[in-house]
């Protein structure tokens, strides 16, 4: 059975992101075995300056890759990616399947983004739009498209 890790950075403080994202882990079980693990954010103050970003970002990068399994094939969602249809997405993955990767990990940045280190170490680097959306959200937005590959993979009526 598939392994799907989503790692984040921060926790979900909006009780309605929190009810989504458990209504889509509920949906995924069906398919595939999914882990959701959150990392430490860094504190940074109001105005921070570039370097005070990029510690932080090198920092959040460390956590969020030492949570990622070593023999998980990894996704880095980040606005720089390539964007995919659904359809595309559902592809990707059951290729990935095929081809002999039973795990895969999707990593979400922070609010300023992720680490070069963490968009260097992944197989993809996803954008799931031109538009900048909160990262809590972001969460949300990826367990639905996981969803909605594993119904357009099996033929599901989910996906119109």
């Amino acid at each position: 059975m598939l392994h799907v890790d989503v790692v984040c950075v921060g926790s979900l403080k909006e009780r309605y992101l929190r009810e989504a994202c458990a209504e889509y882990e509920k949906r995924l079980g069906g398919f595939c075995r999914l882990t959701v693990t959150e990392v430490g954010e860094e504190r940074l103050p109001d105005k921070p300056s570039e370097a005070a970003v990029a510690a932080a970002l090198q920092a959040e990068g460390r956590r969020l890759l030492d949570k990622v399994p070593e023999n998980a094939l990894l996704t880095a969602l980040c606005i720089e990616g390539k964007e995919m249809s659904s359809v595309e997405l559902t592809e990707r993955i059951q290729n990935w399947s095929v081809s002999g990767s039973s795990r895969l990990a999707f990593v979400i940045g922070g609010s300023w983004g992720l680490s070069q280190e963490v968009k260097q170490a992944a197989r993809l680097q996803l954008s799931m739009s031109p538009m900048t959306f909160p990262h809590q959200l972001a969460r949300v937005m990826l367990l639905e498209q996981l969803y909605r590959a594993m119904q357009i993979a099996v033929g599901g009526k989910y996906h119109k």
